[in-house]
């Protein structure tokens, strides 16, 4: 069984599997400043469906309602209507109207520009006022729209990370979000969570990974404790 690491150690073992991860799937360099607004409309879409699904669902309602102006004060059936190839049409449909009234009545316009001049905090702070945007949707809309520090995790990440012992066994998406963020420099945080889903797509799949072909093998404690013995 492979040994627990101290901080310090997971610290290096992460920065080892980043540098082993971009070597295979390249380095990811941010987006840049995408509408922050769009980003959170679209991670609201995303929850619980995959990104072709909830992509469809958000061009769709982009068609519909060429700005989010044109879609305040819109029946809830409607809007379910129009995104309901990505899954859950009623919940996502009530928490978009339910965020863009809430922006609109804070503010007095829809958009989210005025985040950039807060502190990741105090942004992340401010989104969480909303009902429905949990850690992860905030985190997507500072790392990948605002260029803030933030550690999104999300399925594959967070299944990913758990085999290969960076985060705990029993350790919650939330949690595993400020645990990784210790890990690994802030400039290397867009680049990491990318590479990791991308690893968690290719290889390192819910059922049956691909342990083989894996390029980080010897760093994976599910490598060691489960594949191995497995093989025995």
């Amino acid at each position: 069984m492979q040994k627990v690491l101290g901080t310090a150690s997971l610290g290096k073992k992460a920065l080892r599997i980043d540098t082993a991860l971009t070597r295979v799937y390249g380095r990811q360099d941010p987006p840049g400043c995408d509408d922050p607004l769009d980003t959170l409309v679209e991670t609201i879409l995303s929850q619980n469906t995959t990104d072709i699904n909830s992509h469809r669902s958000f061009l769709a309602l982009k068609k519909e309602y060429p700005s989010w102006d044109r879609l305040l004060g819109e029946k809830r059936s409607k809007v379910s209507s129009v995104i309901r190839s990505g899954g859950l049409p009623d919940i996502k449909a009530e928490r978009i109207l339910g965020a863009l009234e809430f922006i609109k009545g804070s503010t007095g316009s829809l958009g989210l520009e005025f985040l950039r001049d807060m502190t990741p905090s105090q942004a992340d702070a401010w989104l969480a006022q909303m009902k429905g945007v949990g850690p992860k949707t905030r985190s997507i809309v500072l790392l990948f729209s605002l260029g803030m520090p933030a550690f999104p995790v999300d399925t594959h990440v967070h299944r990913v990370t758990k085999r290969l012992g960076l985060i705990g066994k029993k350790v919650s998406r939330e949690d595993a979000q400020q645990v990784l963020a210790t890990l690994v420099p802030e400039v290397e945080y867009y680049n990491f969570h990318i590479n990791l889903i991308e690893h968690g797509r290719a290889l390192c799949i819910a059922r049956k990974p691909k342990c083989i072909r894996c390029p980080v093998r010897s760093l994976c404690d599910y490598y060691h404790d489960v594949f191995m013995k497995g093989q025995t």
